[in-house]
């Protein structure tokens, strides 16, 4: 585990978790645990494929071959036991690309689309950026764990302006896992009321604690016919900035209209280091993945403990997936402006404010841990100088 706990300057790399303090947060001298990108180096058989790539020397138009997409093929199955053809996978330069694409060529202006709040803000962002009409399915917080209403969320399928359902498959900013027997009841919902789902499954590789990843499309076929899946090796191997996603579309017209909408737009293929490292990400990253999740275990045990400790009017939703912490801060009976101005000014200490992932996540923020145990150790005294 010695390679999780080596501390890497990132200052000066253009990062924008590191060199964008200053600017985003108004001192260039906070501790950044807020964007999800993780302080750990990509596994080393990724940055040999990519030193070797590079001293090829040519960079010329580069594509995803057959021998891409069944490495992907096999990596799916192997991790989630879903066996797909690999003609369904088309790519992306991103997961939130791909979402607004598939907004666009199978929405209309105007239509309604389903999201269940507290998530990832960019699902907001891209149904409103696109003339849509967000409609909200709010998660329910019971007993530490988050819970879909299902009895608002059929009431919201059932308006006939309701197109498509983004789903969260793990949540983000939770880290919930979704069963089969829930997500079984959403893909009901939606053939019920003729609702398309898009499910985000970005996380789907960062299950911790023994939790299981279920792929909303291998449950049915006819869940299949009637969504899109979209994942990446970027969270899971810290690879997001070589912008690399794939998308998995069972149904041929859903690939066909999607692909068609992805030309229009003038996207043909990825850069050639994203494939690079794509193919050596899910060929060889399995046991640095395998190490990963330990590590990250124990650092989710250390911020428990730490809070119950030292923090005890803090409660933390613990993750059953990814790196990110959603901790509830709502019995400092602070305000949103007051919160911030604590973590920013007193603790010197940069996370996510959870009313950017909905109006049922004020109160709460968000906490990369996926960094050294020296790092997460600082960022947890410095949230204990916060609130204390």
């Amino acid at each position: 585990m010695d390679e999780f706990n080596y501390v890497v300057n990132r200052i000066g790399t253009s990062s924008v978790k590191w060199d964008m303090t200053k600017k985003l947060f108004g001192d260039e001298y906070v501790l950044p645990m807020w964007v999800a990108d993780m302080d750990f180096p990509s596994p080393k058989p990724v940055i040999d494929a990519l030193i070797k790539r590079v001293e090829h020397g040519i960079f010329g138009y580069t594509f995803p071959s057959s021998e891409t997409k069944r490495i992907i093929k096999k990596w799916i199955y192997k991790r989630h036991g879903w066996d797909i053809s690999p003609s369904y996978i088309e790519f992306s330069t991103g997961v939130v690309k791909a979402l607004s694409s598939a907004i666009c060529a199978f929405t209309e202006e105007g239509d309604h689309i389903v999201i269940q709040p507290p998530v990832y803000y960019p699902f907001f962002d891209m149904v409103s950026l696109n003339n849509r009409v967000v409609v909200e399915n709010q998660l329910i917080l019971n007993n530490g764990q988050y819970e879909i209403d299902f009895q608002d969320l059929e009431q919201k399928l059932m308006d006939k302006k309701v197109k498509m359902l983004l789903l969260c498959n793990p949540q983000n900013p939770s880290g919930r896992v979704w069963t089969k027997e829930e997500l079984t009841k959403i893909g009901e919902l939606c053939l019920k009321y003729d609702v398309m789902v898009i499910s985000d499954e970005i996380h789907s590789d960062l299950m911790l604690f023994n939790f299981k990843h279920t792929p909303f499309a291998s449950i049915d076929h006819r869940f299949a016919e009637n969504s899109i899946t979209c994942i990446a090796p970027s969270k899971t191997f810290n690879l997001p900035g070589l912008q690399a996603a794939v998308i998995i579309l069972p149904n041929r017209n859903i690939r066909q209209t999607f692909t068609q909408f992805e030309k229009k737009q003038g996207s043909f293929s990825l850069n050639t280091l994203g494939i690079t490292a794509m193919e050596a990400a899910y060929q060889y990253g399995e046991k640095w993945l395998e190490n990963l999740l330990i590590y990250l275990e124990e650092n989710v045990k250390v911020l428990e403990e730490f809070i119950q400790n030292e923090i005890p009017q803090l409660k933390v939703i613990r993750p059953q997936s990814t790196y990110l912490v959603w901790i509830d801060c709502r019995n400092l009976n602070k305000s949103e402006k007051e919160l911030k101005d604590l973590l920013l000014n007193k603790g010197k200490l940069a996370l996510e404010l959870g009313s950017k992932y909905g109006k049922n996540g004020e109160g709460f923020v968000r906490m990369n841990i996926a960094c050294p145990r020296k790092t997460l150790e600082d960022g947890l005294n410095r949230l204990k100088k916060a609130f204390t």
